[in-house]
C-alpha cells in the first residue's frame, strides 16, 4: 500500500448524513426532515402545518407529497381536530406548530379529541421556552411541559439537540398513542449527542459521571449543565449530568439511582419550575426517596421581553445558575 493509499485508509470514513447538514443544528428543521423520512417509510404518514411550512423546512415534503401535507393556517384548533380525525381512519398525522400556540389554543381538542381518545398523533412544538423572547409573553412557551404531562396517554419528549430530535421523531413509530416533542427555534443548538447515540423513549442518558451532585436537565439547558459540570470539576466537585429527554414517562430508575448515589439533585429546564421536569422529579423523590433539591427554571411570572440570551440570564436559566445551585448543595 502506498503512503497516499495508507493515509486515505486512515481517514475517517463517516460523513454527516444529508439530513444533519440540512438541519443546520436546529431541532425544528431536524423534526421537519424526520417527518419526510417517516412519510417515505409509511404512506399513511401525513403532515399538518399550522402556518409553519417554512419554520419546519417542509417545502421539500410539500413538493414530493403535496397530497400528504395539509396547511391549516393560523388555526391550531383546526389542526388538532384534523389530526384527530385522520388518526381515526388509520392515518399517522404529524402536527407542526409553534409550541406556545399548539399547546394552548388547541387545548380542548388536544385533551378531548387526541389524549382522551388516545389517538396516534405526533405533535411537534417549535420555538419552545423563551426562544421567541423578543415577541413577549404571548409567544413564550414555559408551561407546555406541564400541560402535556398532565394529559393521560401523552408521551412528552424534550430533545437536547438536532441529532436527538431526529432520533426521537423516528422513534415515535413505536408509539400507539399521542406524543409531544418540544423543539427549539431559529437558533443554532450545540451538538450534545453523538450521531450514533442510542435513543430510547423513557430511558435517560447519563452524559457525565459524578458522585457529589446530579444535574438532571432537558432541552436547551443540557449543554449549560455539561459546561457547569466541567467548570465545577476544577473546584473538586463531581457533577453527574443526566439528559432527561423524556419527561413522560420519566426514567424513575435513573432519578432514584442518582439521588441515592449523590444525595443532591439540581433540575434545569427552560420552563416554569412548577409542573415541568423539576416537578416530575420532585414528585417522585418526595414519595420514594426524599432528597435535597434545587430547581433551575422560570419563576411564577410572565417573562420580560428582550434578547433570548439576556432573558435566560435574567431568570438564571444558564451555566452560572446551575453552578451556583451545585455549590449550594455541596457545602
Amino acid at each position: 500500500m502506498s503512503s497516499v493509499e495508507q493515509a486515505a485508509a486512515e481517514q475517517p470514513q463517516s460523513k454527516s448524513p444529508a439530513w444533519e447538514v440540512k438541519a443546520a443544528k436546529q431541532s425544528r428543521l431536524a423534526f421537519g426532515l424526520a417527518v419526510g423520512e417517516l412519510a417515505r417509510r409509511d404512506e399513511k404518514v401525513a403532515a399538518i402545518s399550522a402556518d409553519t411550512i417554512d419554520l419546519f423546512g417542509l417545502r421539500p415534503f410539500l413538493e414530493a407529497s403535496p397530497e400528504r401535507l395539509i396547511e391549516a393556517g393560523i388555526a391550531e384548533q383546526n389542526a388538532m381536530g384534523i389530526a384527530a380525525g385522520m388518526a381515526t381512519t388509520g392515518m399517522r398525522p404529524i402536527i407542526c406548530g409553534y409550541a406556545p400556540f399548539i399547546t394552548t389554543r388547541s387545548l380542548e381538542q388536544l385533551r378531548n379529541d387526541v389524549a382522551y381518545a388516545n389517538q396516534r398523533v405526533v405533535i411537534g412544538g417549535a420555538c419552545s421556552g423563551i426562544v421567541l423572547a423578543m415577541s413577549g409573553g404571548t409567544h413564550h412557551a414555559v408551561e407546555d411541559i406541564a400541560i402535556m404531562r398532565n394529559m393521560p396517554n401523552m408521551t412528552v419528549i424534550a430533545p437536547c439537540d438536532a441529532r436527538q430530535t431526529w432520533q426521537a421523531a423516528l422513534a415515535t413509530e413505536q408509539l400507539d398513542g399521542p406524543c409531544y416533542l418540544r423543539l427549539g427555534g431559529k437558533f443554532d443548538e450545540p451538538d450534545v449527542t453523538e450521531l450514533d447515540a442510542d435513543f430510547r423513549i423513557g430511558k435517560a442518558d447519563q452524559l457525565r459521571d459524578g458522585n457529589d451532585v446530579t444535574v438532571i436537565a432537558c432541552g436547551a439547558l443540557v449543554a449549560p449543565a455539561l459546561a457547569a459540570a466541567e467548570a465545577l470539576a476544577h473546584d473538586g466537585i463531581g457533577v453527574r449530568v443526566i439528559n432527561m429527554h423524556t419527561i413522560k414517562p420519566l426514567d424513575r430508575d435513573a432519578v432514584l439511582k442518582a439521588a441515592a448515589e449523590t444525595g443532591a439533585i439540581v433540575t434545569a429546564e427552560e420552563h416554569r419550575v412548577t409542573g415541568g421536569l423539576g416537578g416530575a422529579v420532585a414528585e417522585l423523590l418526595a414519595v420514594e426517596l426524599p432528597t435535597r433539591m434545587r430547581m433551575i427554571g422560570m419563576p411564577d411570572e410572565f417573562a420580560i421581553i428582550g434578547p433570548t440570551a439576556r432573558v435566560r440570564e435574567h431568570y438564571g436559566m444558564d451555566q452560572n445558575a446551575i453552578s451556583d445551585a451545585c455549590h449550594e448543595l455541596t457545602k
